[in-house]
């Protein structure tokens, strides 16, 4: 009988102590729940099953045009912090080259185009294409934009805005349609046209590209669906999250020489950085004038 009674209590601490742990680990489940429940991000692949356009032009939807687009749309949609830098940054340059592509006939949409090629920030690729729209040294030149030690034209937002229109519509002129304008502005007309008479094709979305350009009108159209439908991409924007224009500036002409744009800055009012900020396409501390006129945004204080 003790020997039971031993038994009994053995068994009755154990199921106790079982009935602890179980409530213990419940517990600990329900707060686990509780705070993966409110995470804001869903991860889903984006619908593809409905009509895509770039420049107003139909994208084929064959099951390959479909796999190609899909792709870029994943891609570039789980690009968190570049997707809301570019967000952000098209607050402050869409106005600008929203204007000038309408002023030129370009269709609004190559303004995703500039933000392909640089993400909306004055880069240099490792092929010294420069700017926003990515120009190289002799391209620019044809351009009309001035490239010297002290001044490079393809950091002015403008001015390469209105020479990246210059081109596009020269190569939609060539090219024949916007979509094919567009792929040989990536990998250049001449070897596009190589490959389109090697090939015998007339459309970009039949061509066997090198890989960079056989997604890059893709990469335009997705780069396009997410900016335009942020939240159906869990992209989620405040408006005074936004970077604001820069707006608050008057111009100064300058036809002589600048001996140091530091003592130019600080008499009219602002900074070295600030002056460089609003003119990047300075690329020097001073400026040689010997026929041109520059006009210098001056922000104000």
């Amino acid at each position: 009988m003790d020997k039971l009674i031993v038994r009994f209590c053995l068994l009755s601490g154990t199921v106790f102590t079982l009935l602890i742990f179980i409530s213990s680990y419940a517990g600990e489940v329900s707060k686990v729940e509780s705070i993966a429940t409110p995470l804001p991000q869903v991860v889903k692949a984006p619908n593809i099953n409905k009509q895509f356009d770039w420049a107003g032009e139909p994208v084929p939807m064959t099951s390959d045009a479909k796999e190609r687009l899909d792709t870029e749309l994943l891609s570039n949609s789980y690009y968190h912090s570049s997707t809301l830098q570019y967000l952000k940054r098209a607050n402050r340059y869409f106005p600008i080259i929203e204007r000038i592509l309408l002023e030129n006939g370009i269709p609004d949409d190559f303004k995703y185009l500039a933000v392909a090629e640089s993400g909306l920030l004055n880069v240099s690729s490792p092929a010294d294409a420069k700017g926003f729209w990515q120009f190289r040294k002799l391209a620019a030149k044809e351009q009309g934009l001035e490239i010297n030690d002290e001044v490079d034209e393809r950091y002015h937002v403008e001015k390469a805005t209105y020479a990246a229109c210059n081109y596009l519509n020269w190569l939609k002129k060539k090219f024949g349609t916007w979509t094919d304008a567009s792929a040989a502005y990536n990998v250049g007309p001449t070897a596009y046209k190589r490959q389109l008479k090697a090939q015998k094709e007339s459309n970009y979305y039949h061509l066997n590209l090198n890989k960079e350009t056989a997604k890059y009108v893709f990469r335009l159209i997705a780069i396009k669906e997410i900016m335009q439908n942020p939240r159906e991409f869990g992209f989620f924007l405040e408006s005074e999250q936004l970077y604001p224009p820069l707006e608050d500036y008057f111009e100064v002409e300058v036809d002589e020489s600048i001996e140091n744009w530091g003592d130019f800055a600080h008499e009219h009012g602002t900074s070295y950085r600030e002056l460089k900020r609003y003119n990047p396409w300075l690329r020097d501390n001073h400026l040689t004038v010997i026929k041109n006129k520059y006009q210098i945004k001056v922000p104000r204080s």
